[in-house]
């Protein structure tokens, strides 16, 4: 989903929509325009619609851009002109606040600097953009690669039945979130008043169909964009729509559409579908069974569009020098290939596209595309289709059992949307007969789930009157999806370690030898500031089995318990320190910090279980990154430590990642003392700002994002620009020989980055030409690439058998066998440590880095 703004927002919706008639012989909307080159026009969506205008306005009907501007872009009828309720929000344009900054500048300046102040200003102000009010949103249903590439090869009647499928799927979807999330609010907000939620007369919605994706790959998607306006039907006002709700439900949107798609396509051509793993932390994606995922990867990734590009480039070099380029330049003009087929999107007909795809699909099947699509679509053998009714009670609640098991190991809590985008993923494997019957029995599977869980939302004590009460009786004060539950199990740990943080019985070091260690620098010179020794001493003579440091990043957590380690081990001898971290980098990290023996707490609980490893008495267990341990590790952990008569210290940041199992309790073990121990000086700032805002965006004060984008430090726009604006500046540090990261939300994202740049590097001379070797992410890696492995290996040593492979270490290649093994070496170290990774690693759990 995306967030649109006011004004010009919806014009990138606009610019591949074919202007034409077009050939309209086919039957959907969408194949009308086989032949036009472009996308069709949009369509409206909605059961608001009557309610503008006259009632002109139909769904299916085409959208114009004026209708699109007045609606969108201005909040307005998108047939009289009428204002749809208050404006959208004005916010002070570029100009008006160089104006404004302007006009505060010291009248004495002179002309010189004055002028020199007023550029920086008029730059910086630029820099911002203009802020703009919430227009609507865009919510994309992709169809599933498997499909998309069913649909790019097949004839016209047959895509013409997939894209009606997913129309209808599209269709059912924006009817329910008409129905169970579409709402507004009414009322005043504020100490004194009180906002309820109120019912609206549907949504009103713009559908755009798209063929294909940036890289010329089939990719079928439509953007919904729904407008934020909606009509109140108590009262017939057009208000804003609730954005939380939605917000909240799109997870569960996208999977109702998956499974709803998944019927109709099962329903008309009999195919079935089965789960695929999609890689590390990601769920199965559900495909087609007789789309091999060979024809999936074709038509998923720009390997083809660079070896046409690197053919073109050898066959002019040979032009140019007359002879065959070296192996050397073959990968120079390989890494030009790269670049210069970076996807622009580009506007084709539905014609074009669809010959293209069929000669790729034919190349790689051996036959006709076409024809093997008519084949799989032409099956006899019909799916059962189950209606709401066939699903035994018995069924349903051990499905709302299983879907709270599921949900509570990520969650410490949760709301109705998380377990129905839980339900809808355990029901995908069935299929069912109509859209009303999956979501009958996807909302029952919910509601069991409700009931499987613990209710933490407090009951209604009052009654409200009629006006405020829905037709189940509910408040109207409080959404339907709103309610947090939890389970009993969760709970139950959670008052085991609050218990823990309270008795007093755990090992202590006297005050006086804490306070000759901290008065002393450390090895390196270092002197712990007044917060990180006051903190050290009530850690150390407090007692309490579960005890917990808390810093933000910078406050010197790593110094103040180097310093705790050296105390505690002069009072209880050597060894008596011992670390533990959610992840093996970061335990990894901890030992060699504090030079203690580190593992992460998942290895630990397993040699306990399998060996029997425990604590000793007296013993401090360092836990660092707390804040990213579950609930339930931190409990096992810390019941055998107080079990052992051990102490266990929660070294983290309460405001940082949480953990990605059921997580939270390193907060509440924070929030629930007046006196958690606090580091409250960061010294890892360069300017006094950065400080300040660093402490202000931690608690959570919005003016720590206004700060930031006045010192340059955020900026906005299309996602295209800035990820090109992203990469730029990161060349350009690396250029200067500075370290710099760069980071990126989705694994396509950082794919093509991770391509780019070694492109790039290749081309600088940076890396070194030569045997290549494929990686996991379908990326090419040779000497003097950087790499990151992605699972921990413990049999992966190096020749001292020192360090092992480790989830998220980066490496540079040394060397690339014949067989696809690497040799590779830490990246932070220029020698030693160099160990050699096996083909089958390589190709399943090495990435560029």
């Amino acid at each position: 989903m995306r967030v649109m703004s006011a004004g010009d927002g919806y014009e990138y919706l606009l610019r591949t929509v074919a202007a034409g008639d077009g050939n309209r012989d086919l039957s959907t909307p969408l194949t009308r325009y086989y032949t036009e080159e472009g996308t069709p026009p949009g369509f409206w969506m909605g059961s608001g619609l009557p309610y503008l205008g006259t009632g002109e306005l139909v769904a299916g009907g085409q959208v114009s851009e004026a209708q699109l501007q007045l609606l969108v872009g201005m909040g307005r009828d998108p047939i009289t002109g009428e204002p749809l309720g208050e404006a959208y929000r004005q916010y002070a344009s570029v100009q008006e606040r160089v104006d404004k900054r302007v006009a505060d500048l010291d009248l004495e300046l002179g002309p010189v600097s004055r002028a020199e102040q007023v550029a920086a200003i008029e730059a910086e102000e630029a820099e911002r953009g203009t802020r703009r009010a919430v227009a609507g949103y865009d919510l994309t249903f992709s169809v599933p690669k498997s499909l998309s590439a069913l649909w790019g090869v097949a004839d016209a009647g047959t895509q013409s039945l997939i894209a009606d499928a997913h129309h209808q799927a599209v269709a059912e979807v924006v009817a329910f979130l008409e129905r169970e999330v579409a709402t507004t609010r009414v009322g005043a907000a504020g100490p004194e008043g009180a906002v309820a939620f109120a019912d609206v007369a549907g949504v009103l919605a713009t559908a755009f169909d798209h063929y294909d994706s940036r890289s010329g790959d089939p990719q079928l998607h439509t953007h919904v964009v729904v407008s934020n306006k909606v009509l109140t039907v108590q009262d017939q006002k057009w208000r804003t729509l609730a954005g939380r709700p939605v917000h909240a439900s799109v997870v569960a949107l996208s999977e109702l559409y998956n499974a709803t798609l998944a019927d109709r396509i099962t329903g008309t051509f009999g195919i079935e579908w089965e789960a695929r793993e999609r890689g590390r932390d990601r769920n199965p994606a559900w495909e087609l069974a007789p789309v091999p995922e060979e024809l999936v990867t074709e038509f998923s990734s720009r390997t083809r569009q660079i070896e046409q590009e690197k053919t073109r480039l050898i066959d002019a070099y040979k032009a140019r020098h007359g002879r065959e380029p070296s192996a050397r330049t073959v990968l120079k003009l390989r890494a030009q290939a790269t670049l210069a087929t970076r996807p622009a999107k580009q506007v084709h007909s539905l014609a074009d596209l669809t010959a293209n795809w069929r000669h790729r699909a034919g190349t790689l099947l051996g036959e006709d595309a076409t024809g093997w699509a008519r084949t799989i679509t032409a099956t006899t053998d019909k799916t059962a289709l189950l209606r709401a009714d066939d699903v035994p009670l018995d069924t349903i609640a051990d499905l709302g059992r299983s879907v709270v098991e599921v949900v509570g190991e990520k969650r410490s809590t949760w709301r109705r949307w998380n377990l129905h985008a839980e339900a809808s993923r355990q029901l995908m494997g069935v299929r069912f007969a109509s859209a009303e019957d999956r979501e009958a029995i996807t909302g029952v599977v919910t509601d069991a789930a409700e009931q499987a869980s613990l209710r933490l939302t407090p009951p209604e004590l009052v009654s409200s009157p009629l006006l405020f009460r829905r037709a189940d009786g509910s408040s109207r004060f409080r959404h339907p999806a709103a309610v947090l539950f939890s389970t009993e199990e969760l709970l139950a740990a959670e008052d085991r370690l609050l218990d823990r943080s309270h008795t007093i019985t755990g090992p202590t070091v006297p005050l006086a030898t804490v306070e000759k260690i901290t008065s002393k620098p450390d090895l390196e010179g270092r002197r712990l500031g007044p917060d990180q020794a006051e903190a050290l001493q009530r850690i150390a003579v407090s007692g309490r089995v579960v005890d917990v440091l808390v810093g933000p990043a910078g406050a010197g957590k790593t110094t103040a318990m180097n310093a705790l380690k050296r105390a505690w081990e002069q009072q209880h001898g050597q060894g008596s320190v011992v670390g533990l971290a959610p992840s093996a980098a970061a335990a990894q990290v901890l030992g060699e910090e504090l030079g203690v023996e580190a593992e992460n707490t998942a290895r630990w609980w397993q040699m306990h279980l399998a060996h029997g490893d425990t604590f000793a008495k007296d013993q401090l267990v360092i836990l660092d990154e707390a804040s990213l341990a579950g609930t339930g590790s931190l409990d096992r952990i810390t019941g055998l430590a107080e079990h052992a008569g051990a102490k266990v210290l929660l070294v983290g940041d309460w405001s940082q990642l949480q953990a990605v199992d059921a997580g939270g309790a390193f907060g509440m073990l924070v929030h629930d003392r007046d006196d958690a121990p606090e580091l409250t000086d960061v010294h890892r700032f360069s300017h006094r700002w950065e400080k300040a805002n660093s402490l202000n965006l931690r608690h959570g004060r919005t003016t720590a994002i206004d700060t930031l984008i006045e010192h340059e430090r955020v900026r906005g726009g299309e996602q295209d620009v800035m990820v090109d604006a992203a990469y730029s500046a990161w060349r350009q540090d690396v250029q200067a020989g500075r370290a710099s990261i760069l980071i990126a939300e989705a694994q396509e994202t950082v794919t093509q980055l991770n391509e780019r740049a070694r492109a790039d590097l290749i081309l600088d001379g940076a890396i070194t030409p030569g045997r290549e070797v494929t990686l996991h992410d379908g990326l090419s890696a040779s000497k003097g690439d950087r790499v990151i492995t992605r699972e921990n290996d413990r049999r992966l040593r190096s020749k001292n058998g020192r360090s092992w492979v480790r989830n998220g270490d980066r490496w540079t290649v040394t060397a690339v066998s014949e067989d696809g093994s690497i040799t590779v070496r830490p990246e932070s170290r220029r020698f030693g440590g160099a160990m050699v990774l096996p083909a089958s690693y390589v190709a399943e759990q090495v990435e560029l880095g």
